[in-house]
């Protein structure tokens, strides 16, 4: 017995407050239910009789409590027959009423479910519903939804729908899925947290309509409306989705297309209203930058075949599939969430090769294939990509010179073209890609020494222009951009300057801790990451490094990422956008 005494009581009293009466008195409840004494009612169900208390019975539900106290004809009668529910549920139901205690299994939790529901036991629906959370697959998760649906278990819904777009690949082969309605496939097409490349989700469109071609087809400029056409691989655009038969009937998803056309190609998407809708659209939450570090020299000055991944959210390397070749002095770039390295020098039986050779990297098959070589064998090259182009600048060609060239490859036609060559041969500049100039920044000239120049090439008029300036002095320095500042990151220095392309105007930021170069850099989340690189000692020795740094603009201030899994420089630091995918960790 626990007996409490309350402030509110007069000291003259004396308050009992007995807590354990409430379950004995159903505990005794429940053994006369059994005795069949005082019983005053029996519930039926096919040919089994459940004797029952009316008033246990209407104190434990709505519906019950209605039945017997709201002068229905059940009040007066003896036996109630209760239609569509099986004896071992009624009997289930009942043990609750009296005992507070279910069992829930495969068996029974949709029967179970639905008596709860009729029956009005919120207790019972939400232990069901916590149950098959905890059964939720990608097979199943569909079906959930719908269920979920019918008896508004809300928690329940929203964790089966969460499965279905983590697991969208999965549910997407699925025959539940081609039962969604059109409403129902476009809202998972449509959610922000779906978790597919955008071709993926097209297939799956695609899929659904094939299912049912005659009554479904007219939902098809519905669907494509979900798909976000300008994330989509422009060959994949022109090939698979412009020719297949459902769009080709459709005079909208035609127009769709010709807006998704002229944003892929038009200089200033920006400038065209008729497409700025589409241009604004974001990508899936659940699509993540993945800052990519390829090739170059390990801490034993051996070139590396490895390719690593660094996951921001787990804070974890990857091992992505190795290098075809072992390369020094490649250049890496990243269009379409895929990798190109292209060119560098190439050791083959004891003899050093300049090669001219194309990859491609693809993160969803994790896997390297052969490209179209370049029109030049040549290393120490820089590339950058913009559009659907991928642009080559310069370099050592295949006699040891310094090279001048612009070389620049269309990924959709997989063909190189010849440009209008750099008015300085550079090595080691800094370059960058914005409103659609690029900047080659600095470097160093044929005598090795540093070029104090800007050299800027309009991408539509094929023509270059000159800055001379007095703020560069980089050499083997990466740049980046943010917003509408080219930043240049070290090079022999421990300065980091940007350069604001609207005022032409340069901004010192915070410098970095040592004098580095051979570095990679590269933006995540609007940061600046640098990678490894080399960097000069207070005694002036040159050292390899696994620094891992992180620059916020925001605060103009620098911060530790850790370190690298080793020492590492003259490699390839990329952002690649895409989901993500499981590999093996460091």
């Amino acid at each position: 017995m626990d007996e409490d005494r309350h402030n509110t009581v007069p000291r003259d009293c004396f308050h009992l407050k007995e807590r354990d009466l409430s379950y004995q008195l159903l505990e005794q409840l429940n053994i006369l239910r059994h005795e069949e004494t005082l019983t005053d009612v029996i519930l039926c169900a096919g040919d089994k009789e459940v004797p029952c208390h009316r008033n246990v019975l209407a104190s434990s539900s709505p519906y019950f409590r209605a039945m017997f106290c709201d002068n229905f004809k059940e009040s007066f009668l003896t036996r109630v027959h209760l239609l569509g529910i099986h004896v071992d549920i009624l009997t289930q139901i009942v043990d609750y009423v009296y005992t507070g205690e279910i069992t829930i299994n495969t068996a029974n939790v949709f029967s179970l479910m639905e008596a709860a529901g009729i029956y009005q036991y919120p207790k019972v629906l939400e232990a069901c519903s916590l149950y098959l959370q905890n059964q939720l697959t990608a097979e199943n998760c569909l079906g959930m939804v719908r269920l979920a649906q019918i008896f508004s278990c809300e928690t329940l819904q929203k964790q089966a729908k969460a499965i279905a777009l983590k697991h969208f690949l999965e549910v997407a082969s699925s025959e539940d899925l081609k039962e969604l309605s059109c409403t129902e496939l476009a809202d998972y097409l449509g959610d922000d947290d779906l978790c597919a490349e955008e071709e993926q989700v097209f297939e799956t469109l695609t899929t659904w309509i094939n299912h049912a071609p005659k009554t479904r087809q007219k939902h098809v400029h519905e669907l494509l409306k979900k798909v976000r056409l300008q994330y989509v691989h422009p060959t994949y655009l022109f090939h698979f989705i412009a020719n297949n038969p459902f769009i080709q009937s459709s005079p909208v998803c035609k127009s769709i297309l010709e807006s998704a056309s002229r944003l892929l190609f038009s200089l200033s998407p920006a400038n065209t209203p008729d497409i700025k809708p589409m241009w604004y659209v974001p990508r899936r939450y659940a699509s993540q930058e993945f800052l990519i570090i390829i090739g170059g020299r390990k801490d034993n000055q051996q070139t590396t075949r490895e390719a690593l991944l660094y996951d921001e959210r787990s804070q974890q390397w990857l091992a992505l599939s190795k290098l075809p070749v072992h390369l020094y002095k490649a250049s890496s770039v990243c269009l379409h969430s895929n990798i190109y390295i292209l060119g560098g020098l190439m050791i083959d039986n004891k003899k050093t090769i300049i090669s001219a050779h194309v990859y491609s990297f693809s993160l969803k098959m994790n896997c390297w294939r052969s490209e179209e070589d370049m029109l030049v064998p040549c290393y120490s090259h820089q590339t950058i990509a913009h559009m659907n182009y991928i642009f080559s600048l310069g370099g050592v060609g295949p006699n040891h010179e310094i090279l001048n060239t612009l070389h620049r490859y269309d990924s959709i036609f997989s063909i190189w073209e010849t440009m209008a060559p750099m008015p300085v041969a550079v090595l080691h500049p800094a370059i960058a890609a914005k409103n659609q100039r690029l900047y080659v920044c600095g470097g160093e000239d044929m005598v090795q020494n540093a070029v104090r120049l800007i050299q800027v090439y309009n991408i539509s008029r094929n023509m270059w222009f000159r800055m001379e300036t007095r703020m560069v002095k980089n050499i083997c320095a990466p740049a980046a951009v943010i917003g509408d500042r080219i930043v240049i990151i070290g090079g022999y220095t421990r300065r980091m300057i940007a350069f604001d392309t609207k005022t032409n105007k340069f901004v010192k930021c915070a410098d970095m801790k040592e004098r580095r170069m051979h570095h990679g850099a590269t933006i995540i989340n609007n940061k600046v990451y640098v990678t490894g690189g080399r960097y000069v000692t207070s005694d002036n020795r040159i050292e390899n490094s696994d620094a891992f740094d992180c620059y916020d603009p925001e605060t103009d201030s620098w911060a530790s990422k850790g370190r690298l899994p080793h020492k590492l420089f003259d490699h390839g630091c990329l952002t690649l956008q895409s989901i993500s995918y499981k590999f093996r960790t460091l």
